[in-house]
């Protein structure tokens, strides 16, 4: 079958965008496979698509609006129209739901041959929602829990994603919250965790006094609290260094907090990296103090190449990748004590980081793109034949 995935941003760095494109490259070793860019802010892409996967920008770098400033009164009710089909709030979140871009999907969407449309943020599900022919295989994906939405946002999934002929989650915790928010009983609405590429990894040592945290510079993440946690950690083992992996705005009042607290020889922001993987091997443990994570990417990364995990047990993700004491630590969500006591415990014991690692290694094993691609195949052929069927979504009794 011939499969689009569209995404805001192909371009960019990012854990949505890796995961998209290990699906993709998963999916296309025995389909054909589009990743659908709606804008392209760069010439090549931060990472390389997978092998036979063809990349689509929607509107190329720099391509001007064709539509005239001065529209009729007929566009303009299009334009409204179209805009009205995203909410503003996610509208004001990603810039790529300009009229230009919404011409250009819904045009795409209308021209398609594809049997497959997959979704990858509520903006584009919605889209696809509205815009898409019932002759494809309408598919939503979510990588935020339902409760990191606006409310506007939650109002236009509850009344549009009915429309489409499935919905796909990272976690079970967020399956049951939509299944709850949504009425929906059946098989429209599944979890499927993100992927790792299968291939050699690299694999920690455990011999470098290195722990490291990854993701983009956001409050969410909060490196603040785990500057605090790491703190403790320095207070009783000076040579351990901690490294920060990710780009963003908000790092330059990080690193103000870095120098007050006198953590410059010991703290490093490292910026972007292609290979996360590479780096995260060179460490021992790998720390999670977020607020909040749709699934928890960089800890089955960390997994992948030995490295244990302590994080705080925060909604959704990491309680379900985390085998609390056998490959990482969950601590009392926000408790920067005990984040830091945690990593203490690793930081003083060797022989169960090692414990640990080798448990990661397999734990792993239940990610590889293989696997998770076949979940992915069967719930595509289902869906098909559901479909096909004429079977409908109807609301759980009561």
């Amino acid at each position: 079958m011939k499969i689009a995935i569209l995404i805001a941003n192909a371009y960019g760095m990012g854990g949505t965008i890796r995961t998209v494109f290990n699906l993709a490259g998963g999916l296309a070793a025995r389909h054909e496979v589009e990743v659908v860019s709606l804008d392209q802010h760069r010439e090549a892409p931060f990472f390389p698509p997978p092998p036979g996967v063809r990349l689509v920008p929607l509107v190329p770098k720099d391509e001007p609006d064709p539509a005239p400033e001065a529209a009729g009164r007929l566009e303009r009710r299009r334009r409204q129209r179209r805009a009205a089909v995203v909410p503003g709030s996610e509208a004001r979140r990603n810039p790529v739901y300009d009229d230009h871009r919404l011409r250009a999907v819904r045009d795409y969407l209308r021209r398609s041959d594809a049997d497959v449309v997959m979704g990858t943020r509520p903006g584009i599900n919605l889209l696809i929602a509205r815009w898409a022919p019932s002759r494809m295989l309408r598919i939503g994906q979510e990588h935020i829990h339902l409760e990191g939405h606006a409310a506007d946002v939650r109002a236009a999934i509850r009344t549009a994603y009915p429309r489409l002929d499935g919905v796909v989650v990272l976690t079970e915790a967020d399956r049951a919250a939509y299944a709850g928010f949504l009425g929906m009983s059946g098989g429209r609405l599944r979890a499927m965790p993100n992927s790792l590429p299968s291939g050699a990894y690299p694999r920690s040592t455990q011999d470098n006094p290195i722990i490291v945290a990854a993701g983009r510079m956001s409050p969410i993440k909060q490196y603040p609290k785990l500057l605090d946690a790491f703190a403790l950690v320095v207070e009783r083992h000076p040579e351990w260094r901690l490294r920060i992996y990710g780009g963003g705005k908000k790092d330059e009042r990080l690193r103000e907090k870095i120098t007050g607290m006198g953590l410059s020889n010991q703290v490093a922001l490292m910026g972007r990296t292609k290979d996360l993987t590479g780096e995260l091997a060179k460490a021992s443990l790998l720390a999670v103090s977020s607020r909040t994570e749709g699934f928890g990417m960089t800890i089955i990364e960390g997994f992948s190449v030995g490295v244990p995990a302590v994080s705080f047990d925060c909604p959704h993700g990491p309680r379900e990748i985390i085998d609390h004491g056998r490959n990482g630590l969950l601590v009392p969500h926000q408790d920067v004590a005990a984040l830091g006591a945690g990593l203490l415990r690793l930081v003083e014991d060797r022989d169960e980081r090692l414990r640990m690692a080798e448990a990661a290694v397999a734990s792993a094993a239940d990610y590889d793109v293989t696997a998770i691609t076949r979940r992915w195949e069967e719930l595509l052929e289902e869906r098909t034949a559901a479909k096909r069927r004429g079977l409908r979504w109807r609301p759980a009794p009561g």
